[in-house]
């Protein structure tokens, strides 16, 4: 029964993390934390054995949704290695932090920046063109064709990797994937259309949970016995994710995430209090 359950929250999480781009441990985490509280089988389930299951998970959770993103040509390799450069180092330093780090405080206050975040959707943004872009060394321009429509967006490389460590830092920290930043930054301030930004998150995280759950492995924060149990519904509900987020368009796909950041602040403040 303990593994069937397992096996459904891997399934939900890789499910809605793919749609989203959000790696998915912001549904593992939670929902561990409270069958930790309510029920004895799942007594073993401290916080560091979830972070480090939830950041082993996401590895196949990103993995199965990379390779259908990347069937369908919709991941962007070059964005997503430049922010790789600054999630990398960021996924190890969270997980190293993770266990100095007063995470109830900081619960709080990275709650909040996810309402906040939730709510800039809802701001007019400026209209791209590629004549409009900067020629300065800072910035790289990108051109992505998706449904016979081209973007035009640029990545400013110092605000990218600051970012991305920030992004990645959080990951390690609290085996959320990254993702429910790394996401709508792509879209509200580097100007990646849903869709792209999604995939690629999706691509970023893969690499990342590598990283992150090295770190969580050599700390013996992995109970590989209860892990074994989430990858078969990871890996199938990433796939399947990753193909309903592609019969979505742009703006439905938005509002999912704006609902699921939304979630996350409230879940995080409220873990925070708790």
């Amino acid at each position: 029964m303990v593994a069937l359950i397992m096996l459904i929250i891997g399934f939900f999480t890789a499910f809605v993390g793919s749609i989203a781009g959000i790696g998915g441990g912001t549904i593992l985490v939670p929902s561990m934390l409270f069958l930790h509280n309510v029920s004895g089988s799942f007594e073993w389930a401290t916080p560091q054995k979830i972070v480090g299951i939830s950041v082993v998970v996401m590895i196949f959770t990103g993995l199965s949704s990379t390779i259908a993103y990347w069937k369908s040509k919709r991941i962007d390799y070059k964005t997503g290695l430049i922010f790789l450069v600054g999630c990398l180092p960021g996924g190890v330093f969270g997980s190293w932090f993770n266990q100095f780090v007063d995470t109830k405080t900081f619960s709080i206050a990275f709650g909040a920046i996810m309402i906040v975040i939730s709510l800039l959707f809802f701001l007019p943004r400026p209209n791209r063109s590629e004549n409009s872009k900067p020629t300065n060394w800072l910035y790289i321009n990108r051109s992505f064709t998706l449904d016979q429509k081209t973007y035009h967006y640029q990545i400013h490389i110092i605000g990218g990797f600051l970012l991305a460590f920030f992004v990645g830092s959080l990951s390690g920290l609290f085996g959320i994937g990254g993702g429910s930043l790394m996401v709508p930054a792509m879209i509200l301030l580097f100007g990646l259309p849903p869709h792209v930004a999604t995939a690629t998150s999706m691509f970023i995280i893969f690499f990342l949970s590598i990283s992150s759950s090295s770190t969580h492995i050599l700390l013996g924060h992995v109970p590989w016995l209860y892990t074994l149990c989430f990858i078969p519904g990871a890996w199938v509900g990433g796939t399947i994710g990753a193909k309903v987020n592609q019969r979505m368009n742009g703006k439905t796909v938005e509002w999912i995430l704006r609902i699921i950041l939304i979630l996350i602040g409230v879940r995080l403040i409220w873990d925070g209090f708790g």
